[in-house]
């Protein structure tokens, strides 16, 4: 659950078709960054669009308590009065980061070169991640870090006088890893250079530049290198945040297997380091067209119609992975309702997410009469073309997995519950009456 909610059982029932616009949140990815790039920021940055869940709400908490003036002025608008780079001052408290694996990671990174001390705290699930990919890292720039076994939470940085610029390779394709050691690199002189072996989702790079950064990615034969000049002036922006693309699946998921539905999804993020899930459902034959393409604040948009369809089971490739990590839990649940198996393959880090979500999905999965099976760094579904239910679903504080199970008994032939459906606030506060809006059965 999130980390101020009570337990909240919810059950899924079969639905008739689901019908009408869907105006899912704004991205939390790009949330997440507008109001820490404000932060760092000279001037007034102004945000429409921000996804106003607890994640993010508790970055903008975090930003305050490092000296920017953050205020809501409506419905997802916020303004940043901004420190500029290096200008963080010390918290009085610690920084509470929730149930955000994103929000710690990259907060982390911008504070490590500032010669300040913080100490990083989180609820029960954020609390068993591991952090060490992160703050070994930090620590080369000239950080001191302290942490518990494992590098987990609550750590506490002490950041450096005098920055070193770093050259790192992630050992992982990870975008917190890549966003945290450049928003360190920001106030270290010199050039930071991270070189993944696989692109990750890029909205760090486009925003950076966006906010007058000196930032460029080659492709060579180390990979993906990204190459930062430290100590810019950053300038304030408007920043449109665009809709999330991972929120998005879970009502495109329940248009495609719910017969008869047709819905619509405006304002789509389609950055193509986010767009796996999109490209493997079009693979197998999902009915998605995307319309009025456009670009808003840096990112590409489309609206998305979405129509009930036979499905078939595909294989998906690991190099797909980096790009819709988020999206693998729903796609099993899709993958129940497909013909044939759907390998997953390359899955490895969702076992250090918010919760294990292979081991969480199959065993909820196989729970509700579906044919699942998993490896270290594979899951594959044995699609039917339907899903029995009946069972309840341990969530495991994760959100996604939450709304994974609330998904399928839309579609399953039985109801489908889950233990805690509460940490959906984190990142789809209007979840629920979204869903039910379209004509689901939620209670």
């Amino acid at each position: 659950m999130s980390h101020s909610a009570e337990p909240k059982p919810m059950t899924a029932h079969k639905s008739g078709a689901l019908t009408g616009e869907a105006a899912v949140p704004g991205d939390k990815s790009i949330s997440h960054r507008a109001l820490i790039l404000g932060a760092l920021a000279v001037g007034e940055t102004t945000i429409t669009g921000l996804l106003e869940g607890e994640d993010v709400i508790d970055t903008a908490k975090a930003m305050r308590a490092f000296g920017a003036t953050v205020t809501r002025t409506g419905e997802g608008a916020w303004t940043v009065h901004g420190v500029g780079v290096g200008g963080f001052s010390e918290p009085e408290g610690v920084i509470d980061c929730g149930n955000s694996g994103t929000g710690v990671r990259l907060i982390m990174g911008a504070m490590a070169t500032t010669p300040i001390t913080t100490t990083f705290t989180g609820d029960a699930s954020l609390s068993r991640r591991p952090m060490a990919r992160v703050t070994d890292p930090l620590a080369l720039f000239g950080s001191e870090i302290t942490a518990r076994e494992g590098g987990r939470l609550p750590v506490t940085i002490k950041g450096t006088t005098d920055p070193v610029p770093v050259r790192y390779k992630t050992p992982v394709a990870s975008a917190q890893i890549k966003s945290a050691i450049l928003f360190a690199g920001l106030n270290a002189p010199g050039e930071t250079v991270v070189i993944e072996a696989e692109a990750t989702r890029d909205h760090t790079e486009r925003m950076f530049t966006g906010f007058g950064a000196d930032i460029r990615t080659e492709v060579t034969a180390e990979g993906h290198v990204i190459t930062l000049k430290g100590r810019p002036e950053l300038r304030a922006q408007s920043v449109a945040v665009p809709r999330d693309p991972s929120s998005a699946a879970f009502p495109v998921a329940a248009a495609l297997i719910v017969p008869g539905s047709e819905i619509r999804v405006p304002g789509v993020s389609r950055n193509p380091t986010r767009d796996g899930l999109y490209v493997t459902l079009l693979e197998m034959g999902a009915d998605i067209t995307f319309e009025n393409t456009r670009e808003e604040g840096g990112e590409p948009v489309a609206d998305l119609v979405v129509r009930h369809g036979p499905l078939k089971g595909v294989s998906v490739p690991a190099d797909r992975a980096a790009s819709m990590i988020d999206e693998f839990p729903i796609l099993s649940v899709i993958a129940c309702f497909a013909e044939g198996p759907t390998v997953m393959n390359g899955v490895a880090e969702l076992r250090v997410k918010e919760s294990d979500r292979i081991e969480a999905m199959a065993v909820g999965l196989r729970a509700n009469g579906a044919h699942v099976e998993d490896t270290e760094d594979t899951m594959t579904v044995h699609g039917t073309g339907g899903l029995k239910g009946g069972a309840e679903a341990v969530t495991h504080l994760d959100h996604r997995i939450a709304m994974s199970f609330l998904i399928a008994g839309l579609a399953s032939e039985q109801p489908v519950s889950v233990d805690d459906g509460s940490p959906i606030m984190t990142s789809f506060p209007d979840f629920l009456p979204l869903m039910q809006r379209l004509g689901a059965t939620i209670s």
